[in-house]
């Protein structure tokens, strides 16, 4: 069930409107008789886009070198599609972004498609996935082109009776799941996205920059870094090393696409699509979830004048951005920096690590939600507890909880309302905000106290 009343709620954080704050509330807001000194703040600001170090996966899926070598096959393997003419890789070119450089792809039918074809660097991160994140892991994303009609067209079945058919793809899936060794859907899903989770994008200029070499960058562009987490704002949804903070967001371009709504049947989210990440943005164009805009001065122009009046624009998005030529190409010139010089080329090793919550839970029976986050992030409760999540964020929310033991909607949670949420049964669970989903919450429920 879902309680909405007023709260006396704490907006510190989400009153600060420059996108500074968004990341680095700390620095943005102590209390200090003079500014820090600029290179001080530019280390604090370049520390929020350092690169991780491992990447995750699934405690369900994961990683193995072998599992690694099968999804890549898989992944280029246009036995996926019903006429044999495309592979998945025939729309996601590594020279292209990881996209296919069209406005709309082409199928098998050769129809264009709705949208644009979306990159996929660094979705090891990601938790729903496509434009508008209908599914919900990468695991469950692989069927969805290869069974659509616009796409791949080839039933499920039929590509795992193909390939079972194949000795040399069946010794390929023996290796790879030793404690389950079938060709079924739920492999042929576990190797390709564990491949997809390796599509970690190369380092570029600005990783060096961030690593300490000075010269790595030049002074334009440095000045086009301060202002895309400055005055433009762009920071507040292209956040961390990939440039996204994986969000849905109704930017007001001027069409008819639902979006993230018609997934989640909710107001506030129509219109709203996943930001993008930046890396390799170079090679992508062109951009946006319908490929309307052909470059990056076109994508900037958009948020200086382009954004329709709409109920549904996100708050999130600056009003009124106004800039010179010469910042204009400041900026340009940064987002330049994402790109790699070289063709790009993915990880020779990847570091894995199991995703799930870093800390230990806290024994808390409340949670506020404030900047796009959880406060705790780990929670334990007793057996038949009950949660209340309070929004002290600027923002409306949408707690949502998928598990066969429960399977729970908020709607939309708006600024100062509270959402209660009864535990039917011991074990853990994984709540998380739809128009948000990096927002999540780990929640240990045990046994019921004596």
């Amino acid at each position: 069930m879902i309680v909405r009343f007023l709260t006396a709620a704490f907006l510190a954080g989400g009153a600060i409107g420059a996108a500074i704050a968004l990341l680095l509330p700390s620095v943005v807001l102590q209390a200090a008789p003079a500014p820090a000194p600029v290179q001080d703040d530019l280390a604090a600001l370049k520390a929020a886009f350092r690169r991780p170090t491992t990447v995750p996966f699934p405690a369900d899926n994961p990683f193995s070198e072998e599992k690694r070598a099968l999804g890549e096959a898989l992944f280029h393997d246009k036995r996926l599609s019903l006429d044999g003419s495309l592979a998945c890789a025939s729309c996601h070119e590594l020279g292209l972004g990881l996209a296919d450089g069209k406005i709309q792809g082409r199928g098998v039918p050769g129809r264009p498609l709705k949208r644009h074809t979306p990159t996929l660097w660094n979705l090891a991160w990601a938790s729903p996935v496509f434009w508008d994140g209908r599914a919900r892991s990468l695991e469950e994303q692989v069927a969805g082109p290869i069974e659509s009609p616009d796409e791949m067209a080839l039933p499920f079945a039929e590509v795992v009776a193909r390939l079972a058919a194949d000795p040399a793809t069946v010794h390929a899936f023996r290796d790879s799941f030793p404690a389950a060794p079938q060709v079924d859907a739920a492999n042929v899903a576990k190797a390709i996205a564990t491949y997809e989770r390796t599509f970690v994008s190369p380092a570029t200029r600005f990783d060096r920059w961030i690593a300490g070499d000075e010269q790595a960058l030049t002074r334009n562009e440095i000045a086009g870094f301060r202002l895309f987490t400055g005055k433009a704002q762009c920071v507040t949804c292209h956040s961390g090393f990939a440039f996204t903070d994986y969000a849905f967001y109704d930017i007001g371009l001027p069409d008819d696409d639902r979006g993230r709504g018609a997934v989640l049947r909710l107001e506030a989210a129509e219109h709203a699509f996943k930001t993008p990440g930046l890396r390799e943005i170079g090679r992508s164009a062109p951009y946006m979830h319908n490929g309307s805009l052909a470059t990056l001065d076109d994508v900037i122009r958009h948020y200086e004048s382009g954004v329709v009046d709409r109920a549904t624009v996100s708050k999130d998005i600056k009003r009124k951005l106004a800039l010179s030529e010469a910042e204009r190409a400041d900026l340009i010139a940064f987002l330049g920096t994402l790109t790699s010089q070289r063709e790009p080329a993915l990880p020779d090793q990847i570091l894995p690590v199991q995703s799930g919550p870093a800390a230990p839970p806290a024994q808390v029976s409340t949670v506020s939600q404030d900047d796009k986050s959880f406060h705790p992030t780990h929670i334990a409760l007793p057996g038949g507890g009950r949660l209340w999540i309070v929004n002290n964020d600027t923002r409306t929310h949408n707690v949502r909880v998928f598990d066969p033991a429960l399977d729970f909607d908020s709607g939309a949670q708006e600024p100062g309302e509270t959402v209660e949420i009864a535990f039917p049964a011991t074990g853990s669970f994984l709540v998380f905000c739809g128009i948000h989903p990096k927002m999540e919450l780990y929640v240990d429920v045990g046994p019921s106290s004596p």
